[in-house]
């Protein structure tokens, strides 16, 4: 289960900075070749270099090289995975038994003290 969500936290890291959420912005329009987001996003490329890592390790963004030139485009199957996760991760499945098992534990824990406590 740790596993599950160390690659779903991977996932939602994509989302989680301005630079990131900006390139993203970029690519709605399509393929961009890192030369142009360099000058979009005004970072080093070093340091877009390492956005683009998180959104390819993502699998929300595709990378491409051709020649000494590295392309990049939204992964639709990436996309729909991220919005998957979110659905199910927020998701109302059922009433959770434990809080009011929980609840029955606190009234139980309280009521004696306050019977104790009431003037007689």
């Amino acid at each position: 289960m740790e596993n599950l969500h160390l690659k779903i936290a991977q996932v939602f890291k994509a989302f989680c900075d301005e630079t990131r959420l900006a390139v993203l912005s970029h690519l709605q329009g399509g393929e961009q070749c890192a030369c142009v987001l360099l000058e979009r996003v005004s970072v080093s490329q070093p340091t877009l270099s390492h956005h683009m890592k998180i959104l390819v390790e993502s699998g929300v963004v595709d990378a491409r090289k051709e020649g000494k030139w590295m392309y990049y485009s939204i992964n639709q199957k990436g996309s729909e995975n991220a919005a998957r996760l979110l659905k199910e991760l927020t998701a109302v499945t059922s009433k959770n038994e434990l809080n009011e098992e929980c609840c029955t534990w606190l009234k139980n824990l309280v009521a004696p003290k306050r019977a104790a406590v009431r003037p007689k």
